[in-house]
């Protein structure tokens, strides 16, 4: 990702639009920057007055703080729940709609690792059995 134009560059592409008269591409060309950026620029000042770029609105609150005692017993009580059923239950009790991966932005957030790996260890453990058996018949009688 690129970084973003210098509060310099952003006047002069203005003061060009706006005092000398010059279409916003013949100011994007002749400062180097995209006509899109000039256009941008040029109506925000014009419809806002302002000449800064907008602050970072930064994150939305997580949905999920004020039942996050709730959420972390829920772990404890029932650790083999998938993040689905969780959703489904915080709708249930709660009436919050949660996504399976805001949800694990959330247990992440809090260090707690949501994996249900139970299985594919199984699985794997049958893997290594069944190619030892393999190895074995291959093998022969020593």
């Amino acid at each position: 990702m690129g970084r973003a134009y210098s509060q310099d560059l952003r006047d002069r592409v203005i003061d060009a639009v706006i005092v000398e008269g010059m279409s916003r591409h013949g100011a994007a060309h002749r400062f180097g920057i995209s006509p899109a950026s000039a256009i941008k620029w040029v109506q925000q000042f014009e419809r806002e007055g302002r000449r800064t770029k907008r602050s970072g609105r930064g994150q939305r609150p997580s949905p999920f703080r004020q039942h996050r005692e709730w959420l972390l017993d829920l772990v404890k009580r029932e650790f083999s729940l998938t993040l689905q059923a969780m959703c489904d239950r915080l709708r249930e009790v709660h009436d919050v709609r949660a996504d399976p991966g805001i949800l694990s932005r959330f247990f992440r957030a809090e260090g707690i690792s949501i994996k249900k790996n139970y299985s594919a260890k199984r699985a794997a453990a049958a893997r290594r059995c069944a190619q030892a058996r393999t190895l074995e018949a291959l093998s022969g009688p020593n």
